[in-house]
């Protein structure tokens, strides 16, 4: 909501605007509407502003660049696009800084991002950037304080730490069965635990193409310390997964993102055999930079990184590698790159099996070994656009999902070849008679087909 002084001065200019039958209300305007008001009339004269002439400078460009509507024209003044975006951005950012009410000085500042307006311009001419009007807004904080509803101190909610706000631990998500079992990958985990056993660089990184099961081997890992399947040196490890979504959301300013991550990594090195997990760690490297700077959050990272007292694992595809990797050599220098390859169909049939149980358990039926193993072939034939084992299990989900909306009497309890030839048909739009893993009878049909 925008405050009530405010409203009514926005209001006014557009009225004005409608009266000199203009044909645009633009973001001039709104800076006009703005010097009406006291707390930006205080703020501009202790910036040395002169407001009278600031004013009189607005209204000149405004009636020499604004064209007029024709005197017969019904149609009414339209915002400008800049002018809705500057309100749209005030009331974001007030609703980031978990405020319920739009301030005048929220739009002063979001008048700056229209770069290219004579209002910036005039701002800029007078020595006022965005950054005093952004100290001007933290030192009226305190006074906007009231708006927020007070809490007794016997209610507040104890603080959350920066690994609960931004982190999830894997091995606590395990221990209450939300992860399933690793399978196979033998190699590639005995790779990792040697990698994490090491004095410095001990930072694993998996690279391989979308959907061949990267995350999957950290939650699995995971699952292994819980169940303590894995070697001494893990058996006091936690690893807890990077929530880079809850990391960027909401943050404002410069500086705020790498605040959150500085905080995650330093409580993390207070941690005795703490893990740091960062899915498609390549969307990490570079947030935080600005146009011209060098500081990003591999920076806050490497110096961790490089003695040891943080432990790391990533997983990136090899084009994210090229391209953010290879470029970065100090960064690459600290990770140990694992090649995680796409498995054979006969692995993907055993990872299948091992899965089945979870998935036979949430849908309510049974696959054959039969439909098992159609999953892992079709998939691998005829949907070339995905990897194993990430296609064939979405393909026995997509059998169960289908057996769970149909009605009761139509319900089938066992899955066989035919459900999943079916369901890859549709998943890869083709024709279902075409999908089959019987060669001969597509031999027998081949001429009537040609």
């Amino acid at each position: 909501m925008i405050e009530t002084g405010l409203q009514q001065e926005i209001n006014f200019v557009m009225t004005q605007a409608r009266n000199n039958r203009l044909e645009f209300v633009t973001v001039e305007h709104l800076l006009l509407a703005l010097l009406n008001i006291d707390e930006i009339v205080t703020f501009l004269r202790n910036k040395r502003t002169d407001v009278d002439e600031l004013r009189g400078e607005l209204e000149e460009y405004i009636d020499s660049h604004t064209p007029l509507l024709a005197q017969d024209s019904d149609v009414d003044i339209v915002p400008t696009v800049g002018f809705q975006r500057v309100l749209q951005r005030s009331v974001y950012q007030a609703q980031s800084a978990q405020k319920n009410t739009v301030y005048a000085m929220n739009v002063l500042v979001s008048i700056f991002a229209e770069k290219e307006s004579h209002a910036v311009y005039l701002l800029k001419l007078n020595n006022i950037s965005r950054l005093d009007v952004m100290e001007g807004i933290v030192t009226r904080a305190p006074e906007s304080i009231e708006e927020t509803p007070r809490i007794e101190s016997d209610s507040k909610k104890p603080k959350k730490s920066s690994l609960e706000k931004y982190t999830i631990n894997l091995c606590e998500k395990a221990k209450a069965g939300k992860i399933d079992p690793l399978l196979g990958r033998e190699e590639e985990v005995t790779r990792t635990v040697q990698i994490l056993s090491r004095r410095r660089k001990n930072n694993p990184l998996f690279v391989g193409q979308a959907g061949v099961g990267k995350t999957a081997i950290a939650e699995g890992i995971a699952k292994k310390i819980v169940d303590g399947k894995v070697p001494d040196v893990l058996k006091e490890a936690s690893i807890y997964s990077l929530d880079i979504g809850m990391l960027i959301a909401g943050t404002k300013y410069r500086g705020d993102f790498e605040k959150r991550l500085k905080a995650v990594i330093t409580d993390l090195e207070k941690i005795p055999h703490a893990i740091l997990f960062i899915d498609e760690i390549h969307t990490l490297i570079g947030a935080g930079s600005v146009s011209g700077g060098s500081l990003d959050a591999s920076n806050l990272l490497k110096p961790a990184l490089a003695d040891g007292s943080l432990k790391c694992m990533g997983s990136t595809t090899y084009e994210e590698y090229r391209k953010v990797f290879e470029k970065d050599h100090a960064l690459t220098r600290r990770f140990q790159k694992i090649d995680i390859d796409e498995p054979s169909v006969e692995d993907t049939v055993k990872i299948l099996h091992g899965l089945k149980k979870y998935y036979q358990d949430h849908h309510k039926v049974k696959y054959s070994a039969a439909a098992l193993t159609s999953a892992a072939e079709l998939s691998h034939r005829y949907m070339n656009d995905r990897r194993l084992p990430d296609k064939a299990i979405d393909v026995i989900d997509e059998v169960g999902a289908l057996q769970q909306i149909q009605p009761k009497s139509k319900r089938k309890i066992n899955i066989g070849v035919g459900d999943i030839e079916n369901i890859v048909a549709k998943l890869a739009r083709i024709p279902s008679r075409q999908v089959t893993n019987d060669d001969k009878s597509l031999l027998k049909n081949i001429e009537a087909e040609l």
